[in-house]
């Protein structure tokens, strides 16, 4: 294990001892930066903590909140992610832990209680973190996980939510420069910029302002349309490891079932070579940010077992990939309600059994897009409607992001965003009247001794860990591009 702060050299992330070193292991995603998803809530992280609020009354809130951020990542959770071979921890956090829309550029110190914590938890069992800030002031991409309600990114309109970031950012390289155990900075989670030119003018700002002040740490860039994509991406910033994402449709409810056939072997490389253009180019490292399957859930699936199989079995050839050309990943995600983690609740703990029956009701009202189940109920509302504007407006499909359909794009617009801020004080209520004893005990049930382990999950990533790479030298290897066809984006729909 090296010491010392990692930095980049040539296309490898390297020690103090110059000697190359691979970065493995999974988001935190739902604790600094809650999603609607991984916890239950409908809607984003500020409306729900609003409807808590107004239902708990302040000094409940603050207890159930920090009590949750507690016991979400302990030092049990820390000796597990070290004993499956991971050594690194992306932490989502969102900007209003550390700042307020209402008292801008002040520093809420507070914000570095728990994130400190984590980090010296990870630290002490040789767990390298990496800070991605996920919700950025002003948005930076529609969705729920950038705790945008609008689906308009005003952060790449308003040139003040830039200047806040570079300040925040300023602040936060300020607190960890002298930390070697932070691997370094991830600005941008997934940024959407619609006219592509502004993402790589912010970086091209961003990292002198952060170097001023750090010049040690590793900048974790992503690409931008969800990490995908490169346009206007012409040069390399020193010291920088360029990010993608490869989710693939066949992990989802919606995409087709993997079955291992040649052609979806073939579909899933050349997916990842298609995002990782930019950095062959370059030759620059390579690192997955975020990648993985939903799993099925009794109930909602004819076959959850043979369902989950599937899903374990494409995640694997997806690592086979990553293996065969030495990239550096974070599976997202560490630890939900039961969809994504690596652990997950207890279905009979007091969180799952008080919003158990909400969760029915949230599926079947399509609340969340992750994991999204077909709804009829929904389906007979929103296809009709998706039919009439695709007739009246055919260039409905073809705005930004690409490849999204009339309907994704009515169903976020509508049920995740309108309809989940309408149900947001609903799921609040049912903590309503809760002692801090029960608050507590419902906070409790993320511990993780009182979670489950996803196996088949576990034992394919301690498979491909860092402890399981034989490689000593991890050279990675050129892009002899193999002859698969040619990419298109179709492809990640499924067969």
């Amino acid at each position: 294990m090296a010491t010392g702060f990692l930095k980049v050299e040539g296309e490898n992330i390297v020690g103090n001892d110059g000697q190359p070193v691979i970065l493995r292991g999974a988001g935190l995603g739902g604790w600094m930066n809650m999603e609607n998803f991984i916890t239950g809530y409908p809607g984003h992280e500020h409306q729900h903590r609003k409807s808590m609020l107004k239902v708990l009354g302040k000094e409940k809130y603050e207890f159930f909140f920090d009590k949750w951020l507690e016991y979400f990542f302990t030092e049990a959770d820390a000796k597990f992610f070290a004993s499956k071979g991971l050594n690194c921890l992306r932490i989502p956090f969102n900007y209003r832990h550390f700042e307020d829309d209402d008292n801008p550029r002040v520093l809420k110190k507070g914000g570095f209680k728990h994130l400190d914590r984590v980090v010296d938890l990870c630290a002490n069992h040789k767990i390298y973190t990496i800070l991605d800030m996920h919700a950025l002031p002003g948005g930076h991409n529609g969705d729920w996980h950038s705790d945008n309600p609008t689906n308009y990114a005003a952060f790449w309109v308003h040139k003040d939510f830039q200047d806040r970031t570079i300040w925040l950012w300023e602040q936060l390289a300020s607190h960890y420069k002298s930390n070697p155990w932070v691997a370094g900075y991830n600005p941008i989670n997934e940024p959407c910029d619609p006219e592509h030119h502004r993402l790589p003018a912010f970086y091209a700002r961003l990292e002198p302002a952060i170097r001023a002040i750090d010049p040690n740490h590793i900048l974790w860039l992503d690409g931008n349309t969800f990490a995908q994509e490169w346009q206007y991406f012409d040069t390399v910033l020193p010291n920088c490891v360029y990010a993608l994402h490869d989710y693939t449709m066949y992990g989802f409810p919606k995409g087709k079932r993997f079955t291992g056939a040649s052609s979806q072997l073939a579909r899933l490389e050349l997916q990842f070579l298609e995002k990782a253009k930019f950095m062959y180019a370059h030759k620059t490292p390579i690192w997955n940010g975020e990648f993985g399957p939903v799993y099925a859930l009794d109930g909602l699936d004819d076959d959850p077992e043979k369902t989950n199989e599937a899903r374990v079995n494409v995640l694997g050839a997806q690592l086979d990939i990553y293996d065969k050309y030495k990239i550096h990943w974070s599976i997202w995600l560490y630890k939900d309600i039961g969809f994504q983690g690596m652990i997950h609740t207890d279905p009979k703990s007091k969180y799952m059994t008080t919003i158990n029956s909400w969760l029915d009701r949230k599926r079947k009202l399509q609340l969340d897009a992750w994991g999204r189940h077909p709804s009829k109920e929904v389906e007979d509302v929103i296809f009709p409607l998706v039919k009439y504007i695709d007739s009246v407006c055919p260039t409905s499909s073809n705005q930004y992001p690409p490849n999204w359909s009339t309907e994704r794009q009515v169903t976020r617009l509508i049920n995740q965003m309108w309809m989940s801020q309408c149900t947001s004080d609903e799921f609040a209520e049912l903590f309503k009247d809760m002692s801090v004893e029960e608050l507590d005990e419902c906070a409790r049930s993320f511990h993780f001794d009182n979670c489950l382990q996803r196996e088949q999950l576990n034992k394919m990533l301690e498979a491909h860990s860092v402890v399981a790479d034989i490689s000593k030298d991890f050279v990675r290897p050129t892009n002899d591009r193999p002859d698969l066809g040619k990419y298109d984006p179709s492809m990640e729909q499924g067969d």
